[in-house]
């Protein structure tokens, strides 16, 4: 009994949250190497690390991170569009922030998606349809970012952002039906969830997946095909940033990822104590407070 029992539980080291949080703290250790490498020619690459790793800027991003990922593990979305809509409000340029949010998802979403896959959570002909046309939204994103003055999109940014944070709140008092039949009109879905994910910083899973989701479709492969897809999008968003835009703010990326790296077992515990339906109400409120404190300070 105690051997069949032993076999049915992974091992500790073979529990994707064992493994995503191993991953993170590696990645924790590369942004400090990257920036080591960066700063190599001045002679004062430690002095910079050192700076960077106690500056107010990477706590903040550390509390965002932890944050947003904690609501993101407790939701299956809003990772993007909550630390986006914090980091505009500390005065971060919103390409800056959008490169910073995606190329920590790049990582988070590697995990999730993989989870899913091994959970057969990922539906095969859903997940190609969803693929190419949100990787080709997030580069048109990306470069229109990228070639736009930040002060001069920061409100477009903002209303989105505060558009978004109505949505996840009406999502919360809506009662879904499933229905069978395959979703219509995936391509043009995902090229939009592409293009305002990488424009605003996030909005892929609020988009894609409770337009499926609310549409009828099966809430489990749903959730588990645009998890499996958001990261193609975030490594098409990141690469594309990086290209364009270079990233300039790595002290926040790396703030990012830790944070992330202790989201996991609060994530958990909300799931548990709070439900569902009263943490999209609490992170709707939020995104779309902060984002009138954004549009506020623009044109107070």
């Amino acid at each position: 009994m105690a051997g069949s029992s032993a076999a049915a539980r992974p091992t500790r080291f073979g529990e994707p949250r064992t493994l995503a949080l191993l991953g993170l703290a590696a990645l924790a250790t590369l942004a400090a190497v990257w920036a080591l490498l960066a700063q190599g020619a001045s002679g004062s690459a430690v002095h910079a690390v050192t700076d960077g790793l106690t500056s107010r800027g990477f706590w903040t991003a550390v509390a965002v991170g932890l944050a947003a990922q904690t609501v993101d593990g407790a939701l299956g979305m809003a990772y993007g569009i909550t630390s986006t809509t914090f980091l505009l409000s500390t005065g971060v340029p919103p390409a800056a922030a959008s490169a910073s949010v995606h190329v920590a998802e790049i990582f988070t979403t590697a995990f999730s998606g993989l989870s899913h896959w091994r959970l057969g959570n990922v539906d095969g002909a859903l997940f190609r349809r969803l693929l190419i046309p949100g990787v080709i939204g997030a580069v048109a994103g990306a470069y229109l970012l990228t070639s736009v003055d930040g002060e001069a999109i920061k409100p477009f940014v903002s209303v989105y952002l505060l558009g978004m944070g109505l949505y996840v709140l009406s999502k919360a008092f809506r009662t879904l039906k499933t229905r069978r039949e395959p979703p219509r009109a995936v391509v043009p879905l995902a090229l939009g969830g592409g293009f305002v994910d990488a424009v605003g910083g996030g909005g892929w899973g609020p988009v894609v997946t409770t337009t499926l989701v609310g549409g009828g479709q099966d809430p489990r492969t749903s959730i588990g095909s645009v998890n499996a897809a958001e990261f193609f999008v975030a490594l098409a968003s990141g690469l594309s940033f990086t290209l364009l835009g270079g990233l300039t703010h790595w002290t926040t990326i790396a703030g990012l990822i830790l944070g992330g790296l202790f989201a996991a077992p609060i994530a958990a515990l909300l799931v548990r104590v709070i439900p569902a339906r009263a943490l999209m109400v609490v992170v709707g409120l939020l995104i779309a407070s902060l984002s009138l404190v954004n549009l506020a300070g623009l044109f107070g």
